[in-house]
């Protein structure tokens, strides 16, 4: 048996803006994770994916579902024929919460099929296979999910314009400096809201006030590029303060609902630094940046407050090499 794992992420600045090539800063959390399981089947049985928590099944080559397309694009990367296996997905990771959960189920299994297949991969191979699969689940996700889970690290990631011939230029992708550990309480609204929705919402928006939304995508990215040096010099006062400006400009884009706003509130109102959503929004996590002190006292407000569920994770130091 076969058996890997990916982490879940949080954006800590930047969602939205980075669709239209503003600067974005995102972690991985290891707390949380997915996880895949690969069994080899009776002969004859083909590729069969389990997902118990979501109570669905399918087959390749016979059942329609991203998970099915994502292991028949890591068979023809390979040019590999259909294997007899069973592959079982579970997850941590709530879904539809804006903390990558589709991107990590993608990642462990491709990493998963690769273990069973016995080829090796880099991390740039399986953020392409994942941004695939990203693709037909979101339409036109930001690349920031596929690339912060498959490489496992803190990043600051910022989408670049084609070249002048039209070739798509490759994101600008940079490990994200984090001078001190940093406290942060996640609360989940339990409102769920698929990635592509909110994104096509703010491009609809955008289409008919296309100065207003590009003025707000700017101000989120100042926001963004002083978050990443509170980050670089250990500020996390400061972070804090920063993440809670960018969640009322999420607000002016209209990606927050009233019961993320009142989770934001009760986390500041009970000691923490800020706080804001994270994720495309409508729906989905929050987070507060804290101390260890005050964290108990924030997650209980947060969960007070309407949160389905809390918990707090702590963000290592990263200090590239």
């Amino acid at each position: 048996m076969i058996t890997t794992h990916a982490v879940a992420k949080l954006i800590i600045a930047g969602e939205h803006a980075v669709v239209y090539r503003r600067p974005a800063i995102a972690v991985p959390v290891p707390a949380i994770r997915a996880q895949v399981q690969i069994m080899a089947a009776p002969h004859g049985q083909g590729c069969i994916i389990h997902s118990p928590d979501l109570a669905r099944s399918g087959q390749l080559g016979v059942d329609s579902d991203p998970l099915l397309d994502l292991v028949s694009d890591i068979l023809s990367t390979w040019h590999s024929p259909i294997p007899d296996i069973t592959i079982t997905i579970t997850s941590d990771i709530p879904i539809a919460s804006g903390m990558g959960s589709g991107a990590a189920v993608a990642t462990a299994l491709v990493r998963a099929m690769a273990q069973f297949l016995q080829r090796d991969i880099d991390n740039d191979t399986v953020g392409a296979l994942v941004y695939r699969s990203e693709q037909r689940l979101h339409g036109t996700p930001s690349g920031i999910d596929n690339t912060v889970i498959a490489y496992d690290q803190p990043i600051s990631f910022c989408r670049r314009p084609p070249y002048p011939d039209g070739t798509p230029q490759p994101a600008l992708i940079a490990p994200l400096l984090i001078a001190q550990p940093i406290t942060l309480v996640v609360g989940d609204s339990g409102e769920r809201s698929p990635t592509h929705l909110a994104v096509a919402g703010v491009r609809q928006r955008r289409e008919h006030a296309t100065a207003h939304y590009d003025a707000l995508f700017d101000a989120i990215a100042a926001v963004t590029v002083v978050a990443q040096q509170a980050l670089a010099h250990g500020n996390i006062p400061l972070l804090g303060a920063l993440c809670t400006q960018n969640h009322s400009l999420l607000q002016a884009i209209g990606v927050s609902t009233p019961l993320l706003d009142q989770l934001v509130v009760a986390a500041i109102a009970a000691g923490a630094y800020g706080a804001k959503l994270s994720g495309a929004g409508v729906g989905g996590v929050m987070f507060a940046v804290t101390d260890v002190t005050h964290s108990a006292q924030v997650a209980d407000a947060i969960q007070q407050a309407g949160a389905t569920r809390t918990f707090t994770t702590i963000i290592a130091p990263y200090l590239p090499v």
